[in-house]
């Protein structure tokens, strides 16, 4: 994609001109329903007209506060000289959403891309950051490519309990665990229940949410510092302002995403993921951003990545701090600049400065959040030089087209373990065996789930983070070596293998594999592999029949019959590439 300069547009040549400025009868009745609304004709004509898609909703409570952060954003607009519209999206409030937010990722951005081309929209500004938002939204402005700039929600502030800093997600699945085995009481639940998630805002450890928000910004798509301002910090909606009015700029500036975005954007990304111990969720949406962008960005080039960058966040699930404290440490950019020599810093973004511009002299605190890659969050051991990075892309002949690991928040003895597998076909039937004090299980056991990929599950859920059984938990395992088809919450941690592909439910390996078989991890190596003859599988290939398709109508059935693999992103193949789409015809 081309970075060269641009001539300034003119009035004449923006998107919303098509609507407004004509002199017939559309032309006509585009200005009479503005009007209809109260406004002046002079308010919107004239002017590059600002979209901000909002993915606010009272269901969607990380993004509680988009509503008043809109605001801010048409204040930013008005004040450049725009005219600021805004547009309400599907919201993917993580938690609420069933049966996962990852089936409506290709969803929200089909939403974001064809509202802007439906619509007279120069210049967006896309607001969301629960996890599949960011994707979502950056997908679609890809495929659209008018001038875009991504506003994050911004992570919720801390809880304390005990006097430990509380994060969500990550102590949820702590402190469910305890509470399985009667360690913590029903009134004391109660009161977690109510105070561990204490402000709108995303969570507040390094999950899903703050991964895809610090590869927007590494992009270059967000302003500088953005993803990690608190969503109720004052600072936040100066952000929001400062957005709304580098828009403007930024429509006469034809600063669109095919002049920011490239191969070197998504390499600057990837090295800020690893540097941070991301969400290994980010290992499915990076391809298929790429992907919108015509920019082939595959796994192994991951795996290469966190090879030699270093994890330097403190940071739940891998470290022990809060995004809180992450802000006050100089949030991103001072990350960036702990690992510039693993960056192109003369890449655009959208402040119209290089990322080595916008970083340069930023400040940061020395306090123990932000790293020194010469001595990074975790080391390894001599029996396993691996077990600190962010993430390893497995092969073998249980994923011959890959699965996915992030050592950093595993056991490091399990990170090359053999062990006997049980298998569960269903997460019902794997929530229910957990509870069964004679499950025939040790802690050597691996814990296999399949059926949750994309196709099978449908939409990959985050089943991936199976528990631990309770008869191993009373006698103090907290760790299993587990493996799965399906995604886990970028807020867990454990020694899980993840986004197994080809998956089960299309005839991956996984569907072949038995209870009592040997599974074998081999971090070093990059090995998954079931220690079965290829006879025998191929006989249990003969006996295998794919699982009856339970959606006959619907977005569901379109999904499972569109969606790629987990090593492709996911997402839709008749959506992939940047194949010019023609504007509207208007009659």
């Amino acid at each position: 994609m081309s970075t060269e300069a641009a001539r300034p547009k003119t009035l004449q040549e923006l998107r919303s001109q098509r609507w407004f400025a004509s002199d017939d009868i559309r032309g006509f009745a585009h200005r009479q329903r503005m009007q209809q609304q109260g406004l002046a004709r002079e308010e919107f004509m004239g002017r590059p007209v600002i979209g901000i898609v909002n993915t606010w909703s009272e269901l969607s409570p990380c993004h509680a506060h988009l509503r008043e952060r809109a605001e801010s954003v048409k204040r930013g607009v008005l004040q450049a000289g725009g005219y600021p519209l805004e547009l309400p999206a599907l919201s993917l409030g993580e938690v609420m959403v069933k049966p996962t937010t990852m089936i409506y990722r290709n969803l929200l951005a089909i939403e974001c891309e064809e509202l802007l081309r439906s619509l007279p929209i120069d210049g967006v500004v896309l607001m969301g950051g629960c996890d599949k938002t960011t994707p979502g939204l950056v997908m679609g402005a890809l495929s659209m490519d008018i001038p875009a700039i991504f506003l994050p929600a911004g992570p919720m502030m801390n809880d304390r309990y005990k006097g430990q800093a509380v994060g969500a997600g990550t102590h949820t699945k702590k402190f469910w665990a305890e509470r399985t085995i009667g360690n913590i009481g029903e009134a004391e639940w109660i009161r977690l229940e109510a105070r561990m998630t204490r402000t709108p805002g995303t969570c507040n450890t390094m999950g899903t949410a703050s991964t895809m928000t610090a590869i927007a910004e590494a992009m270059g798509l967000s302003l500088p510092g953005a993803m990690s301002i608190p969503a109720v910090d004052s600072e936040h909606s100066r952000m929001a302002w400062r957005c709304g009015e580098r828009i403007v700029s930024m429509v006469w500036e034809d600063l669109k995403p095919s002049r920011i975005v490239t191969k070197a954007s998504f390499l600057n990304a990837v090295a800020a993921y690893m540097a941070l111990g991301g969400s290994t969720n980010a290992a499915v949406h990076l391809p298929a951003m790429a992907g919108r962008a015509g920019i082939e960005l595959n796994i192994d080039e991951l795996d290469a990545i966190a090879r030699r960058v270093p994890v330097i966040a403190n940071l739940y699930p891998s470290g022990e701090k809060l995004m809180e404290d992450f802000h006050y440490a100089g949030g991103l950019p001072a990350v960036l600049n702990r690992i510039a020599a693993h960056l192109d810093l003369s890449a655009r973004t959208v402040t119209g400065r290089t990322l080595g511009e916008n970083i340069a002299g930023w400040p940061a605190e020395d306090d123990g959040t932000i790293l020194d890659p010469a001595a990074p969050l975790k080391q390894g051991t001599p029996e396993c030089p691996e077990a600190g990075i962010a993430l390893a892309v497995l092969r073998g002949n249980l994923c011959p087209d890959g699965a996915v690991i992030k050592p950093s928040a595993a056991t490091p003895e399990l990170l090359r373990h053999t062990g006997r597998a049980l298998v569960f076909d269903s997460n019902a039937e794997m929530l229910a065996a957990m509870a069964d004090e004679e499950l025939d299980c040790d802690a050597s056991t691996v814990l296999v789930l399949r059926n949750g990929g994309p196709v099978g599950g449908p939409g990959m859920p985050e089943w991936g983070n199976l528990p631990i059984p309770k008869k191993l938990l009373r006698r103090g395992v907290r760790d299993m070596l587990r493996i799965s088809d399906s995604r886990m919450s970028g807020t867990h941690y454990g020694t899980c293998v993840l986004h197994v592909s080809p998956e089960s439910a299309i005839g991956g390996p996984l569907a072949l594999l038995k209870t009592g078989d040997t599974v074998r991890l081999d971090i070093g190596e990059r090995r998954l592999d079931m220690l079965v003859s290829d006879e025998e599988l191929a006989e249990r290939r003969k006996q295998w029949t794919p699982p009856a398709p339970a959606y006959a109508r619907g977005y569901t059935k379109i999904f499972q019959h569109e969606v790629t693999q987990a090593h492709l992103g996911c997402d839709f193949a008749s959506l992939a590439g940047n194949a010019p789409t023609p504007e509207p015809p208007i009659y």
